[in-house]
């Protein structure tokens, strides 16, 4: 109860986004600061060397500040900004805090120009280069200026030859802070691109591993994979199914023989163009090598999937497979088959290939479909347990596509053999 209580304190005080805060806290250690700077005013102002009326002024300007910079991160407006962690405008304001601090401590004013340096390293590592050389200039001016009143209008505690020696010593350790930053800055800027590169690199090196070049399909040894991941699937569940499909582009050697390789690659591109868009979203379409493709339809049976293939043969016939030649037209063969627990994907893989065969053989531009043996061993799944997916077919459907299964049995076993 305790840690979730912290934790709703810590979401409240910080927010929920990661980014806004460790912006929050950062404001929040740079406020360090101020403490210091308050703490040496009301020391200087109880030791007599300061007015207690600048002492409450100074304390007030300060928790004002840090108020203010708090609500604006707190409340997100600072997202609107090009910098949303308003590191160059919280610095800008800090350092016009302490040089006004050392315009009032009178006596104890050379203990605030440490406090100008720690401001500065605050920004070091997010500030730009050109934010830093922004910072460095306005402190060395701003804080030149402020000697010049105070050696004119209080030369008992600023007197010239000592603020000559804390203006030089700004003017030398201010502009160093400014160049390490911009250093810093070019470094980050540096090690950031890098990393886009090596991301980049990265989903080039995925996209070519999984991807086929020309067509941009799944290649054959991701499809493998993904044929992996639902064979897995089926075997935990118990009720998932699915049907492969082997495509192979009708004539396609003449029209590479007849128009030249080029058209056959864009024919290749414009197929599988089409066939995505034929296909469902939870389908996957891969290039199996040369002009054939192989299809994964994920849960359905072969009479649904054997539509789906309709379909792309439909779209196809509309299709403009290639720029150059409008009239150019082409058809697919097929084999369809459903995968059955328990076996290999091989053995799958290779009835849907001896359908396409078939659908060769028989004249092209078809699709067969081998239901191919049942399975020895399936897993008993209540129907309470194991609902089907949303589109399955019914218990009705499935038995009458199991007698329909052994009725093709028996027939295979009549037939005499070639």
């Amino acid at each position: 109860m305790e840690s979730a209580g912290s934790s709703k304190w810590s979401n409240w005080l910080f927010s929920r986004d990661p980014r806004q805060r460790l912006r929050i806290k950062r404001s929040l250690l740079a406020a360090n600061v101020f403490g210091a700077c308050a703490l040496t005013a009301i020391y200087a102002g109880w030791m007599g060397f300061m007015a207690f009326d600048d002492v409450r002024m100074l304390c007030a300007v300060m928790a004002i500040n840090c108020t203010l910079w708090y609500a604006l991160l707190r409340s997100g407006l600072n997202k609107g900004f090009a910098d949303p962690a308003l590191t160059l405008p919280q610095i800008l304001a800090a350092l016009t805090i302490i040089v006004g601090a050392y315009a009032v401590t009178g006596p104890f004013h050379g203990s605030t120009m440490m406090l100008l340096v720690l401001v500065l390293v605050f920004g070091v590592f997010n500030l730009s280069p050109k934010g830093a050389r922004i910072a460095a200039t306005y402190t060395v001016g701003l804080l030149g200026c402020v000697q010049l009143i105070k050696m004119e209008t209080d030369p008992v505690n600023y007197p010239f030859k000592l603020e000559i020696v804390h203006f030089l010593l700004t003017a030398a350790s201010v502009p160093t802070i400014s160049s390490l930053a911009s250093q810093l800055s070019s470094l980050r800027v540096r090690l950031q691109s890098q990393k886009d590169e090596l991301a980049q690199a990265l989903t080039r090196i995925q996209i070519l591993a999984t991807r086929d070049e020309l067509t941009g399909l799944v290649n054959r040894r991701h499809m493998m994979d993904v044929l992996l991941q639902h064979r897995k699937r089926l075997q935990r569940s118990g009720y998932h199914r699915f049907c492969l499909a082997i495509l192979d582009l009708d004539h396609f050697k003449r029209v590479n023989d007849t128009h030249g390789h080029g058209v056959g690659d864009e024919v290749l591109r414009r197929f599988a163009t089409v066939a995505q868009q034929a296909l469902r979203d939870t389908d996957v379409l891969a290039r199996w090598g040369g002009e054939e493709f192989l299809v994964l339809l994920n849960d359905t049976t072969t009479e649904q999937a054997e539509v789906g293939l309709e379909r792309v043969r439909e779209m196809l016939a509309d299709a403009r497979l290639c720029s150059e030649l409008p009239e150019l037209r082409a058809t697919f063969s097929a084999g369809l088959t459903a995968y059955h627990w328990g076996e290999p994907l091989d053995v799958c893989i290779e009835r849907a290939d001896r359908a396409l065969y078939e659908a060769k053989a028989a004249g092209r531009n078809r699709t067969v479909v081998h239901q191919g043996p049942p399975p020895t061993q399936r897993p008993h799944v209540e129907a309470s347990e194991a609902p089907l997916p949303n589109g399955s077919a019914d218990g009705g459907s499935l038995v009458a596509a199991a007698l329909l299964d052994q009725a093709d049995n028996r027939d295979d076993e009549d037939m005499p053999a070639p």
